[in-house]
């Protein structure tokens, strides 16, 4: 069952690679939990496919990268991008993309919280995995207030200026 606005989100892991340690957290990947981030804070999310794949990488997180002290402005205390990649990949991407300060690199790996959300994608069959569907949200206290899903192959309603209009 897919996750709808006004649902919890489930608590699961995601893992963030950190150039250096600070604030409790080693160099490298860190794992967190969920439930942990969200408590309390109002989150501007959004989820790709996979990392430095064209669309996620000319568009999708570039959008965020330059809102996201619009959308912090607006309310969000923290502004995450979510991908069935491992941390390390994540991390890379995020160097690659100028993400820090931004946005939050977080890596779903084994697709387990994606699943958890009814957001996953299959895409076996093309060798890629199972993968996560690109779709944005607004999370307030853990709770879905906003929710964009892609139809398949589409880039229309995830991007950071709508995610901006609704915040």
């Amino acid at each position: 069952m897919t996750i709808k606005v006004g649902d919890r989100v489930p608590d699961g892991t995601l893992s963030e690679f950190f150039e250096s340690e600070a604030n409790g957290c080693s160099l490298g990947p860190n794992a967190f939990q969920v439930a942990d981030l969200v408590k309390g804070k109002t989150i501007a999310l959004f989820a790709v496919p996979g990392a430095f794949t064209s669309t996620c990488s000319t568009k999708h997180l570039p959008g965020y990268v330059a809102q996201a002290q619009a959308l912090k402005d607006k309310g969000a205390d923290e502004v995450w991008c979510v991908s069935v990649n491992d941390a390390h990949v994540m991390g890379a991407w995020g160097r690659d993309q100028q993400t820090a300060g931004k946005v939050r690199m977080l890596a779903d790996g084994s697709a387990l919280w994606t699943r958890a959300l009814g957001l996953e994608l299959d895409l076996i069959e093309r060798g890629m995995g199972v993968r996560s569907q690109r779709y944005s949200a607004i999370l307030k206290d853990g709770v879905v207030t906003h929710l964009n899903i892609e139809q398949p192959g589409k880039f229309e309603v995830s991007d950071a200026a709508t995610l901006l209009s609704q915040i």
